[in-house]
């Protein structure tokens, strides 16, 4: 262990974690699809009331000035409403964790047990318990505790300032105060971190800031703003002062700005509104904070098993209690006896052999670029058989690419690449990702001479009104060209004539219904269309507006799309192969998503809208989750309860995502899933970061849960079945033998060898073909295990039973001892090699070996146990020397053992199957 802990402590301070811990997690995340963050109406309306407002109005209940807050005046506000920090999840005390990593049923009942064997004077009992329990628990702490620390390394390190407009308070002459404001100073900028920004704040924003609280535009210079961690709209938004339209969502608020939000271009000047946990970040924060005590698929599947366990064990041992009683005639001592048949019935090392197997796992994972936050994911991860994941960077490369450049009737154009080319280069505005997409088109540039045969003349910059711009240039200085490119429907009402190769014929309404057709098809193939036309003017005119962008003609389109990351098809195959059903829930446009499923190989088998999920009850939800693959249009609570809807169906659903309103559904699946540059609130909701966004890392994550699984699985499968069996030879033998078959102190002892043979099973290997399906907790088929191969091991028990009191005379109280030595060695010794009979399907040590350390472990048990009665601690122990005959049946019974197990293994695995 105390290697084990070195690795994990390496993979903390490896250079990928330190990578992603450095940074900054609050706002910069990758753009995302249509998201429409979930807030109370009753903060949306309160917004929407504040974008309408006159300025001042607003000011004034704010209690601020365009000169800002004073130093006073702000503090006061923040003693009201609190600092500017969203509500995250408080990092557990050091005792209550501790607490929570001893706190379980195996736990609880041995320190009973361990109490009652101090209190009967049966010290050395009390001692062997004890320690179970301290290291178990110990270990559990000490692995968990590193793995938090370093998902709380994610916010630690972050600052983040704002410029803000202050009023300083005078020290010295007051007697020509600034008008209206005693003793103040005239209004300075200062650098303050967010956290210290109140209600009331003017802060002042430039390209590349986070915007720090929901906020009123004053002042605004194209002012774009992203807004795709709220909204998932991968353009950026431009502001403005004054609110525009009769829209009734604040986000959609042309003078709003949000928390959670960033500055692409151009600079403003806002006033904070809301702040914290009031912001619409915040509401939404609260609402994933505020519910972490939901038990996941793995919590329950621990809790059914170590239930069976414990039921059996509160039934067994009053039958050993009695017939011991009633058969030797001394109750302390069938007390003492019966006290440690139930240490031995609870797999007291379930919770540590757990721990660190799944630590075992985080480190593993660490190396393949996956930063662990909470143990038991790693579990979900193999358990995991429904995968829900956004589009963007998960599927898709997330950068728009030109797709398509065609004429009017959807033919390849290269006049039309030029004209867009000549668009986007000549334009002075913010370059959005479509521009950016033509213009890396460079050899355009080449064949067009642009430096040689074009001038800029002038531009009519882009508005949301519009939703077009143009540019005009000089061609050779023989004419004007206005080239145009925006939206379908602006750019079309504009125009009057299309181009049809080298002819111009009016656009009337057959070829307006060809227009549309065309771009329809365009759309369907799931690309942005983006209408591109022009006109020629003479060149004596020098300035240009608006009204000249009429009588143009349709030249044709551009058409742009998110292309699929080469790695998504292997991946989504081989999640396929690994028993995985994909589902893709995006805010996105539905023929978008369905063709970028096409393209990456996933069938899609229904679509369902966000609307109409918003009209179904429970019951037709939990039908539509399990036929349907792509759900579109989504809002966050839309996601959060398809998650809820399938987790309820019987599913382990893991969910990926990276926005502010992925974070519900993140919480809500059994693993949640984001990445390294995810918003802040999102790594909080998140199981499993990844440093690399791709499903290939998905993919190895689930087969290593699948294995960290099955060496669970391996533990709790022959503690059970090798339990069972004991208490079986215990019953029998406490029947017809005049003495205990073996000392409460001997079987504590055996048991304790037995528990440290396995700790060595998280290092052990996996067959390729357990982990080749999804896994699940199954107590029945536990149940099952344990009564169809514990009696196996009782029949050799008997068989030594037979062998010592007929063979080697041991049928009396004077000679217990002997029969007691000859049952603790092959009792210890049938238990330890059961690990190798049943840790895969194959055959051992043939089809299938163990791992080094599982193996040289098993052999110094085997060595402890034999040395135990034959060296000078057997009289401690109250053991005795066996005579060397006794070596040869010991042989022939463990032959024995493993052969007829093997063979009962096949036949199991022909009627059962197994897991």
């Amino acid at each position: 262990m105390i290697f084990f802990n070195q690795l994990f402590g390496h993979f903390l301070e490896s250079r990928h974690t330190r990578h992603l811990f450095s940074r900054r997690v609050i706002l910069e995340s990758l753009p995302r699809e249509g998201r429409a963050a979930a807030v109370p109406d009753q903060l949306n309306q309160q917004l929407v009331q504040r974008a309408r407002q006159d300025l001042p109005d607003i000011l004034a209940q704010l209690n601020t000035r365009k000169e800002g807050l004073s130093i006073a005046e702000a503090d006061a506000i923040r003693a009201r409403v609190g600092p500017n920090e969203v509500e995250h999840e408080k990092p557990m005390p050091w005792w209550l964790h501790l607490w929570l990593s001893y706190k379980n049923p195996f736990n609880l009942l041995l320190t009973v047990l361990a109490v009652v064997s101090y209190f009967t004077e049966d010290i050395k009992a009390a001692i062997v318990i004890g320690s179970m329990v301290t290291l178990s628990t110990l270990i559990r702490f000490i692995q968990e505790r590193r793995s938090n620390h370093a998902a709380l390394a994610l916010k630690e390190l972050v600052s983040n300032t704002a410029t803000v407009i202050r009023r300083v308070e005078q020290a010295a002459d007051t007697s020509h105060p600034p008008e209206n404001v005693p003793g103040m100073q005239p209004a300075g900028q200062i650098e303050l971190h967010i956290k210290q920004l109140v209600p009331g704040d003017i802060v002042l924003l430039s390209a590349g800031d986070m915007i720090p609280a929901d906020s009123r535009v004053m002042l605004a210079k194209d002012l774009f703003v992203s807004q795709s961690a709220m909204t998932g709209e991968s353009l950026p938004v431009e502001k403005f002062p004054d609110a525009k339209g009769s829209v009734d969502s604040a986000l959609q608020m042309a003078n709003l700005v949000f928390m959670g939000t960033n500055v692409v271009s151009g600079s403003a000047t806002v006033v904070i509104l809301t702040t914290g946990n009031s912001t619409y970040f915040g509401t939404l924060a609260t609402r994933v904070t505020a519910n972490t005590s939901e038990v996941n698929a793995f919590q329950v599947g621990v809790n059914k098993v170590s239930w069976l366990l414990i039921r059996f064990a509160f039934v067994m041992v009053p039958i050993v209690l009695l017939i011991n009683g009633f058969t030797k005639g001394n109750w302390t001592e069938a007390f003492l006896f019966a006290l440690s048949v139930a240490v031995g019935l609870t797999p007291e090392m379930l919770p540590m052999i757990v721990t660190s197997t799944l630590a075992k796992g985080a480190v593993i994972l660490s190396r393949k670029k996956v930063i662990v936050k909470r143990l038991d994911a790693i579990q979900n991860f193999g358990a995991m058989n429904v995968l829900c994941t956004d589009k963007t960077g998960t599927l898709t490369q997330d950068k728009i690419a030109l797709a398509r450049h065609t004429d009017v009737f959807g033919h390849e154009s290269e006049e039309v690449l030029g004209f867009a080319y000549l668009n986007s280069y000549y334009q002075t505005g913010l370059k959005n990702l479509l521009d950016r997409a033509v213009l890396e088109h460079v050899e355009v540039l080449t064949d067009l001479q642009l430096t040689e045969n074009y001038k800029k003349i002038d531009e009519i910059p882009f508005d949301f009104q519009r939703r077009r711009m143009s540019v005009v240039v000089s061609e050779r200085e023989h004419h004007h060209e206005l080239i145009c490119k925006g939206a379908v429907e602006e750019v079309v009402a504009a125009c009057t004539h299309v181009r049809d190769g080298d002819q111009t014929v009016r656009l009337d309404a057959a070829m307006l219904a060809r227009v549309h057709h065309v771009t329809r098809d365009l759309n369907e193939d799931g690309l942005r269309v983006v209408a591109v036309a022009m006109k020629e003017i003479p060149p004596d005119q020098v300035a240009y507006s608006v009204a000249d962008e009429s009588e143009l003609t349709l030249i044709g389109y551009i058409a742009f799309l998110d292309p699929p990351k080469e790695s998504t098809a292997p991946a989504l195959k081989a999640l396929a192969e690994n028993g995985i059903t994909v589902k893709v829930l995006t805010g996105d446009n539905e023929l978008v998503t369905a063709e970028v499923c096409r393209q990456v190989g996933l069938v899609v088998e229904g679509i369902v809208l966000g609307p109409q999920i918003d009209t179904m009850n429970d019951q037709a939800l939990a039908k539509a989750v399990e036929q349907h693959t792509i759900f579109a249009k989504l809002s966050p609570l839309n996601k959060e309860r398809i998650v809820r809807s399938l987790r309820s169906n019987g599913h382990v659903v893991g969910f990926m995502g990276d926005g502010i309103n992925d974070a519900p559904a993140l919480r809500a699946a059994d693993i949640g899933i984001s990445v390294d540059t995810a918003v802040d609130i999102a790594k909080e909701a998140a199981d499993i970061i990844l440093l690399e966004r791709s499903l290939m890392v998905l993919e190895e994550g689930v087969i290593e849960g699948r294995k960290t699984f099955s060496n669970m699985l391996k533990y709790i499968r022959m503690t059970a079945s090798s339990n069972f069996g004991n208490v079986f030879s215990v019953l029998i033998a406490s029947v017809f033998l005049p003495f205990l078959p073996m000392l409460p102190l001997q079987l504590l002892v055996q048991n304790l060898l037995y528990d440290v043979s396995q700790i060595a099973i998280p290092f052990d290997n996996v067959d390729a073909e357990l982990v080749s399906k999804p896994l699940k907790w199954n107590p029945d088929d536990i149940r099952r295990f344990m009564i169809f191969f514990g009696p196996i091991s009782s029949i050799f028990d008997i068989t030594t039973f037979v062998v010592m009191w007929y063979v080697f005379k041991a049928n009396s109280l004077d000679n217990q001892t002997l029969f007691q030595s000859g049952w603790f060695v092959v009792g210890l010794l049938t238990q330890t090699l059961i690990v190798h009979m049943i840790r895969t399907p194959k055959i051992p040590f043939i089809e299938s070996r163990a791992a080094w350390p599982l193996l040289v472990m098993t052999l110094l048990i085997m060595v402890a146990g034999i040395f135990l009665p034959m060296g000078p601690l057997a009289s401690y122990f109250k053991l005795e020397a066996l005579p060397m005959a006794y070596f040869g049946w010991l042989v022939a019974i463990l032959l024995g053992y493993a052969v007829l197990t093997t063979l009962m293994k096949r036949y199991y695995i022909r009627r059962f199957g197994w897991q």
